[in-house]
């Protein structure tokens, strides 16, 4: 852990200008933590990260990947990528997608997306085991401000999503996606349940054939 690391608190949001969380941000660049900055407050979240948050966090990403192939929907998925409007909000979901026609809207070769010239990702999906309050509260408000058209929480610990639709700044819960109609909750929180006892590939086998079934066609 890095001199700089151990000077900061993480896993809180602490009060800081944008020129403080950028200067913060740069000497972390080695680190493979995550930062978030909202109402003039940033968060950072450091390494480690747990065995049940890694696998969750895969069995998740092949789902909604393995989902749009089989609908024939455009997907573009990035993992712990930054999204930015300059000066104002920051962040690093473990998981983002676009879809279908914004699919390819950021170019090859983009750094840290500006969110000032792009659209905000179509979903935004956060792997929560100690972060899950903060998850449902303040991170949902950031992506509520930010237009992400659709917000996952998974819980690691009890093996649930909860999903939310975003639209004028605000979310409701919903039990099937609206960015990937047909896609349940509970088809994924199945398969997350099935993780804890099963390898990745027999769950993604057990996937396959359900949205292979005749109601996801």
């Amino acid at each position: 852990m890095s001199e700089t690391q151990t000077q900061l608190p993480t896993d809180i949001w602490i009060c800081a200008s944008w020129q403080e969380y950028e200067q913060i941000v740069a000497n972390l660049l080695n680190e493979k933590g995550k930062s978030y900055y909202y109402k003039g407050h940033m968060r950072l979240e450091m390494p480690p990260v747990s065995f049940a948050h890694g696998k969750d966090h895969v069995i998740i990403i092949f789902a909604v990947t393995l989902f749009a192939t089989i609908k024939g929907i455009l997907a573009t998925g990035l993992d712990t990528t930054t999204f930015r409007k300059t000066g104002i909000q920051d962040c690093q979901p473990d998981v983002a997608y676009y879809f279908r026609e914004r699919a390819q809207t950021i170019p090859a070769g983009t750094g840290i997306v500006n969110l000032d010239r792009y659209p905000a990702p179509d979903l935004v999906i956060e792997i929560a085991k100690t972060s899950l309050l903060d998850d449902l509260g303040t991170k949902r408000a950031l992506y509520e401000e930010l237009g992400i058209a659709e917000y996952w929480v998974v819980d690691v610990q009890n093996a649930e999503i909860i999903a939310y639709a975003i639209a004028d700044q605000g979310s409701k819960r919903i039990q099937e996606s609206q960015v990937l109609p047909g896609l349940a909750m509970p088809i994924l929180e199945e398969a997350l349940r099935r993780s804890r006892e099963m390898n990745q590939s027999e769950v993604g086998a057990w996937l396959l054939s359900q949205f292979q079934q005749k109601e996801y066609c």
